[in-house]
């Protein structure tokens, strides 16, 4: 699974160390954890069940403080295993553990979800104790909370559907997982995963991308029916929780969830969406600079010369804490921890989950990093994005637990901020006005897709579910024709879809793992387009100011967390801010086009 290339990039050796959280997947501190997890809650459910609403201040906090003890643990117990798996999805006995732990974490919740239940449907005179100054400390989680009493139901129903879980949404996860993990994807001579062949996409070879395209494609043939069947199932399920608990719109939970309202998310879809045409703008100039009468989709990222230079791991380390380090020394000095202190697993291998992402673990302990790195530019963006992540998850630390995770309306802010700053300093760095040049169409590269393809990703996942719940289970080829609409309709006629590219829906995990994720990204994407123009221009005491909202966590709403920043969530007309931004990048990119 080439190995060597992995070595001469300097990325094979670098493996996490979780020996902090556990010995080993068979260390018997788990099962004992396991054990004392469903005491703590036995012993949590005889002191306070019933007794929710008429708890003083207090008596709340004692519960409050006991009921994280719990959270803790079994979140301990949960991502551990998680991690350990998602490295090596084809180990059985990883498996069986991986079980194991949902089976616990259910249990376990079946227990205690009466105290959120009973918050939750608490007489108002009960809520108010949530601005007493005894629960400061919990004041933000138990606002949220009470959102959520519209769609509770009662205790017996709440346990049902937890227990279902595990042989639905979660279990189907799982299995779409396994079934991606294990696929071979055969480019040429060599055997790869699905990180690696979808890296190929990036080569400046044309050829090699369109014998990697089509590797793609042939190996997605092979699983379309496992994931057709898995998504029918997904949105089966997803329809079905959205029914009995009474949301109005399939993405009305998530964006519960993420403390935004259904309107807000709306704008935002419509403001991107209107301004699809720089991205036809972007591919008309990309297709010129190739020399290319016609782009094909194995073409949407194609480098220019210069933009895709390989980078081995020291190198990329030393780039990105130089970059933190520019804008904030405690900033890179936090990023350093995670290559100093075994924090990241970053070689692709056969087995290990595609894609990238960062566990942020509890408040005792520290947050992991999860990647597949190939060498390239991209890889080393991805580094930044995901240690942006962990810096915040980092910092959030100083909240309590049940305050230290953030929506992803603040969490992509991070990640993306920390791919900008790196940007930034390597155009910095780079005395060639023609490398510059194709470093900036490389960035518009990354914008389009982290603004306009996960937009247009939701548009394929509003559709999915939207049809679903009318007509009934689709049809690899019903799934594959609104995919086809909605990529179309982004690319404005300037990129040729080929009917091989049909398939390319169903290896997206997100749509499985977590349904309405994805406009997270351009959400995240274009608040940083803003906050970056607000540092540029001002950049006296804005890294103090950015810290504080990192070291915040979730312990108040995004709004109110982004105000000192200068940015206005709440107003619709923000987003056209960000991107007449993107506008102006790109007419630069367009004159300097125009200049070489």
């Amino acid at each position: 699974m080439n190995s060597t290339k992995n070595s001469q990039f300097g990325s094979a050796e670098i493996r996490w160390d979780l020996s902090d959280i556990y010995a080993g997947p068979n260390d018997p501190q788990i099962e004992a954890d396991m054990v004392r997890s469903r005491k703590l809650a036995q012993s949590f459910s005889a002191r306070f069940k019933g007794r929710i609403a008429s708890l003083s201040a207090v008596e709340l906090a004692e519960a409050l403080a006991e009921y994280e003890a719990i959270v803790i643990l079994i979140n301990r117990i949960g991502q551990y295993v998680y991690l350990v798996w998602s490295v090596d999805t084809g180990d059985q006995a990883l498996g069986q553990l991986m079980a194991k732990s949902e089976e616990h974490w259910s249990a376990v919740q079946q227990e205690v979800l009466f105290f959120e239940l009973e918050w939750a449907n608490a007489p108002v005179e009960s809520a108010a104790l949530a601005n007493d100054p005894l629960l400061a400390e919990y004041r933000h989680f138990l606002e949220t909370e009470r959102l959520n009493q519209p769609y509770t139901r009662s205790e017996p129903e709440e346990q049902i559907m937890s227990q279902l879980s595990l042989s639905g949404g979660k279990g189907w996860h799982r299995y779409y997982s396994e079934v991606m993990s294990k696929a071979v994807f055969h480019v040429g001579d060599e055997e790869m995963n699905q990180a690696q062949a979808l890296n190929l996409l990036t080569h400046p070879d044309r050829e090699r991308r369109q014998i990697a395209a089509q590797a793609i494609s042939e190996t997605l043939v092979d699983s379309a029916h496992a994931a057709t069947f898995t998504f029918n199932m997904t949105l089966l399920e997803k329809a079905s929780h959205d029914k009995i608990r009474g949301y109005k719109q399939w993405i009305s939970q998530r964006n519960l969830s993420n403390q935004v309202a259904d309107e807000m998310v709306e704008a935002l879809v419509s403001a991107v969406s209107s301004r699809y045409d720089l991205v036809a703008r972007y591919y008309q100039l990309l297709r010129q600079q190739l020399g290319l009468d016609q782009l094909y989709d194995y073409d949407r990222y194609a480098p220019l010369e210069g933009a895709e230079a390989d980078v081995d791991w020291p190198e990329a380390e030393r780039t990105v804490l130089a970059a933190f380090a520019g804008f904030d020394e405690q900033f890179s000095a936090t990023a350093k921890l995670f290559f100093d202190r075994g924090w990241i697993d970053a070689p692709p291998q056969q087995g290990k989950m595609g894609g990238a992402y960062c566990m942020p673990m509890t408040v005792d302990s520290h947050p992991y990093l999860f990647l597949n790195y190939n060498g390239k530019m991209g890889d080393v963006m991805t580094l930044a994005h995901e240690l942006g992540h962990g810096i915040h998850a980092y910092l959030s630390r100083s909240q309590r637990q049940l305050q230290m995770d953030t929506p992803i309306t603040i969490a992509e802010m991070a990640s993306t901020f920390g791919e900008m700053l790196v940007f930034e300093h390597l155009i910095e760095k780079q005395p060639d006005p023609k490398v510059r040049f194709s470093m900036r169409m490389k960035k518009m590269t990354d914008t389009i897709a982290t603004i306009f393809r996960q937009l247009a990703l939701n548009r394929f996942e509003h559709a999915i579910h939207e049809t679903r719940r009318r007509d009934g289970e689709l049809t690899s080829d019903q799934l594959a024709d609104i995919w086809m609409e909605t990529q179309e309709q982004m690319y404005g006629g300037e990129v040729e879809l080929r009917d091989e590219y049909r398939l390319w829906w169903s290896y997206i995990s997100h749509f499985i793992a977590q349904p309405g994720y994805v406009y997270g990204y351009a959400f995240g994407e274009l608040l940083v387009w803003a906050l970056y123009a607000a540092y540029k221009e001002s950049p006296a005491g804005f890294a103090e100011r950015y810290m504080l909202v990192l070291r915040s966590g979730g312990s108040d709403w995004p709004h109110a967390l982004l105000a000192p920043m200068g940015v206005d969530l709440q107003d619709p007309a923000f987003w056209d801010k960000g991107l007449g931004l993107i506008d102006e990048f790109m007419s630069g990119i367009e004159a300097d086009a125009k200049e070489l």
